[in-house]
C-alpha cells in the first residue's frame, strides 16, 4: 500500500502517514521474522521512519498524528472558564468572543472541539429531549408581525428596575427580521410606544398585529379586544389577532427572537450599561443578525433582503397617548428622561416628580406629585445625554448655591477632645452604684475605671445594704 500523504505534506503541518491496523499486524510479524526495518518499509511501501515508530510503540495504528499544534490549545483555557461560569453559554456566542481574541479557524472547528475535549458540562435537565411535531406556518410578505414581552433578569442595578428587565420584541413574520424596546413598565402607554418605536425601526406597519391574550391588548379570559386598543389598531390602519391560549407556536417568530435576544445578547451585557447603551447595543445586535441567510421558499438571501420585499405600509403619526413615568430630582436639579437630563427648579432637589409625555408632542412636562406643572421642556433625541436647562432654572441655581456658601471654619475639626469632668463623674457613679461590682486595679488613658477580669469579681455588701434602705422588710 502507498502512503496518500508524502514528506513535503507532512512538512507543511498536514497530517503525515499512517499504518492501517492490517499493515501495522504484518510489519509486526515481518520484523518477528527477522526482516531489517528498511525491507518491511519497502514491502509496505511506507518510509522508514514511520514503520520504526510503529514498532517502537510511538505510534497506534489507525490514528493520525499531526506535526503541527493545536491553535485550539490556546483557547481552551477561557472556552472551559466561560462554559464553568455559565454552561448554557451559546457556541455561536463564544465563538465570537473567540475570535475577537484570535481564533481565526472556521466555526465547525470550533464546535468539534466542543465536543471531541467535552468542555461542555452536563446539565441533566437540558439532557432529555422532547419531541413533537410541528407544522410549518405559511406568512405571506408583508401581512403579520409578532409582538411579545420577555423578561430579562438581574439588570444593572443602576437601571433601578427591580429583579427583572422588560423587552418588548417585535418581528416580522415572513422575513424574521426582529427589534425590540427596554420598558421599564408593561402599562399600555408603554406597550403603545413600544409598537411605534419597534414598528419605526422595522420599517413601516404591516396588515396585521399578533398578541398573546396580555391584558393591555385583550380580554385574557376571552381574547376579544380591549375597547381602549381598539383605536390604536384603528390608528395605525391594521387586524388585531390573538392567539389561542396555550398555542405559543402560532408567534414562533418572535419567541425564537426571544430566545436570541436572552441568550445571545442580554446573557453578555456588562454590569456597567446604561439603559441607553444598551437598548444602542440591542439594536446593533439586532443589525447584525439581519446578516445572516436565509432560505424562504426557493430563495437564499440574508433577513435584511428579504425583509425589503416586505412591502410595508408607511408610519403614521404616533397614537396621542399619555406616557407617564416617575423620576428623582438630582441635587443639581436635574430630572433624567431616558439618556437625557432636564432643568427644574433648585427647591425640588431631592424630591420626586412626575415626567408626562404626550406621545406626538414634541415636548414633556415635568408635574409636582400635586399634579402641578413646573417646567415644560423640548425633547431632545433619546440616548444623546444631552443636559436641557432652563435660563431661569440656571439663574435660581447659581444663587441657592451662593446662599448657601459659608467661609466659616469646619464645623468637625480634628482636635483631641478627651471625656471631661462631668463624663468621668457620670463613670464614677455608674460603677459605684452597681449592686454586683468589681475592684478597680487600674484606670484607661482616659481616666474611668476598669474592672478586673477572672477570678477578681468580689460582692460588694454595702451595695446590698443601700438598696435595702426605705423597703418594708415585713413578711
Amino acid at each position: 500500500m502507498l502512503s496518500v500523504f508524502d514528506h513535503t505534506t507532512a512538512s507543511k503541518g498536514a497530517p503525515v502517514s499512517m499504518l492501517t491496523r492490517e499493515d501495522d499486524v504484518d510489519a509486526h510479524a515481518l520484523h518477528r521474522r527477522g526482516w531489517t526495518v528498511s525491507a518491511i518499509a519497502r514491502h509496505l511501501g511506507h518510509d522508514r521512519k514511520t514503520i520504526r515508530a510503529y514498532l517502537a510503540g510511538d505510534r497506534i495504528a489507525g490514528e493520525r498524528r499531526r506535526v503541527e499544534v493545536n491553535v485550539f490549545d490556546q483557547f481552551e483555557p477561557y472556552v472551559r472558564a466561560r462554559l464553568r461560569e455559565d454552561p448554557h453559554l451559546w457556541a455561536s456566542v463564544l465563538f465570537d468572543e473567540i475570535v475577537t481574541l484570535g481564533f481565526d479557524r472556521s466555526y465547525p472547528i470550533f464546535t468539534h472541539q466542543l465536543r471531541t475535549r467535552k468542555l461542555r458540562p452536563h446539565c441533566e435537565p437540558c439532557a432529555p429531549g422532547r419531541y413533537r411535531p410541528v407544522a410549518v406556518i405559511e406568512h405571506p410578505p408583508g401581512v403579520e408581525t409578532q409582538w411579545d414581552f420577555v423578561d430579562l433578569p438581574d439588570p444593572p442595578p443602576s437601571w433601578g428596575w427591580g429583579p427583572a428587565a422588560r423587552l418588548f420584541v417585535g418581528a416580522l413574520a415572513h422575513s424574521g427580521k426582529w427589534r425590540g424596546q427596554l420598558c421599564e413598565s408593561m402599562d399600555q402607554p408603554h406597550v403603545i410606544d413600544g409598537l411605534d418605536r419597534v414598528s419605526r425601526l422595522l420599517g413601516g406597519v404591516t396588515a396585521e398585529w399578533r398578541f398573546d391574550r396580555m391584558a393591555t391588548v385583550c380580554h385574557p379570559a376571552t381574547g376579544k379586544i380591549t375597547g381602549s386598543f381598539a383605536g390604536v389598531a384603528k390608528h395605525y390602519g391594521v387586524a388585531v389577532r390573538i392567539c389561542p391560549p396555550r398555542h405559543g407556536n402560532r408567534k414562533g417568530v418572535v419567541e425564537k427572537a426571544n430566545h436570541t435576544a436572552a441568550q445571545a445578547w442580554w446573557r453578555t451585557l456588562p454590569d456597567d450599561t446604561t439603559i441607553e447603551a444598551a437598548q444602542a447595543s440591542l439594536e446593533r445586535f439586532c443589525a447584525g443578525k439581519d446578516q445572516r441567510l436565509k432560505v424562504i421558499g426557493d430563495i437564499r438571501a440574508t433577513v435584511a433582503v428579504h425583509a425589503a420585499g416586505e412591502r410595508l405600509r408607511a408610519m403614521p403619526t404616533p397614537f396621542p397617548a399619555t406616557l407617564i413615568v416617575e423620576r428623582r430630582v438630582s441635587a443639581q436639579a436635574l430630572v433624567a428622561f431616558r439618556g437625557n437630563q432636564y432643568s427644574v427648579p433648585p427647591e425640588l432637589a431631592h424630591t420626586t416628580v412626575t415626567v408626562t409625555r404626550l406621545l406626538h408632542r414634541s415636548h414633556i412636562d415635568i408635574a409636582m406629585p400635586s399634579g402641578i406643572v413646573i417646567s415644560r421642556h423640548t425633547l431632545v433625541a433619546d440616548g444623546t445625554g444631552v443636559m436641557v436647562r432652563h435660563h431661569g432654572h440656571v439663574i435660581a441655581l447659581e444663587h441657592a448655591a451662593m446662599a448657601a456658601f459659608t467661609d466659616a471654619p469646619p464645623h468637625r475639626r480634628k482636635q483631641r477632645i478627651p471625656p471631661g469632668t462631668d463624663a468621668l463623674a457620670a463613670a464614677q457613679y455608674i460603677i459605684s452604684t452597681q449592686i454586683i461590682s468589681t475592684p478597680i486595679h487600674n484606670t484607661n488613658n482616659n481616666g474611668i475605671g476598669r474592672r478586673a477580669s477572672g477570678d477578681d469579681v468580689v460582692v460588694d455588701l454595702a451595695a446590698y445594704a443601700r438598696a435595702a434602705q426605705g423597703r418594708n422588710t415585713h413578711i
